[in-house]
């Protein structure tokens, strides 16, 4: 039996961990099964990113860590599994639709957008473990929330909910539980019938901005908006506008 379910529609692959008896823990086999789906998926428009049951996913599997080489499991399943997602040239959501702890939290908060339901929670439990955050932890959470709150949330393993991660800039929204599905599917179709190239362009430009200076990032963006302004999007976009009517792109 496959640890996930993988869908296609409209363009948009969601991938769902799919162990909810225990709270989609990743196994050695899911991760290469999640890694494997969102390669595939990077042809397509969107990734959405879920878990089934009432965990979003709850990091490592425990009972996979007897005898775990640690550093060797990060390096050559988690890592290919992370720049998986990093890397692809589609935008991927993170659907939280409950717990995510862990490296759980940590593969939620390496996707482009995070939609978590409000009964959702974040937990870096890793100290609960002897552990430090893994799974992007330490670059991502400070980032996103900076240093002080990463520097507490990291040390207290304290519960974090899904409105005040939105409050904190940690995730994009969190939504009534009931609005959830119809959001996420929103979302996702929007994103699936945008202009890939100036996705794509807007991901490259994003990533590493923190280590780039603001004239390697000037530079950056011309180069990149000279790939999106060639396309026949960019085209119709202005045409959409000077008519005022919605924009109907392609994707090239």
């Amino acid at each position: 039996m496959q640890t996930i379910r993988v869908s296609e529609a409209g363009g948009v692959t969601t991938i769902t961990l799919n162990r909810p008896e225990v709270m989609n823990a990743l196994s050695g086999r899911m991760r290469a099964e999640v890694t494997a789906a969102l390669t595939a998926a990077h042809g397509g428009r969107g990734i959405v990113l879920t878990g089934a049951g009432r965990a979003f996913c709850s990091g490592q599997d425990l009972t996979d860590a007897g005898g775990l080489d640690v550093e060797a499991t990060l390096r050559d399943e988690y890592v290919p599994m992370l720049m998986a997602i990093t890397d692809a040239p589609v935008p991927v959501i993170a659907a939280v639709n409950g717990t995510a702890a862990g490296a759980g939290a940590n593969l939620a908060l390496a996707c482009d957008v995070v939609i978590a339901a409000e009964s959702a929670s974040f937990i870096q439990a890793f100290t609960r473990i002897g552990l430090i955050p893994d799974a992007g932890g330490t670059h991502t959470l400070p980032r996103v929330v900076g240093k002080a709150r990463a520097m507490g949330a990291a040390l207290f393993a304290d519960r974090i909910s899904a409105r005040q991660a939105a409050d904190w800039g940690m995730i994009w929204e969190a939504v009534p539980d009931a609005e959830f599905a119809g959001v996420v599917a929103a979302r996702a179709a929007h994103l699936a019938s945008g202009p890939t190239v100036a996705f794509r362009a807007l991901k490259t430009a994003l990533k590493g901005s923190f280590d780039r200076d603001l004239a390697a990032q000037l530079a950056l963006e011309a180069r990149l908006q000279g790939i999106c302004g060639a396309t026949e999007d960019f085209r119709e976009g202005v045409a959409a506008f000077l008519a005022k009517r919605p924009a109907r792109f392609r994707g090239q």
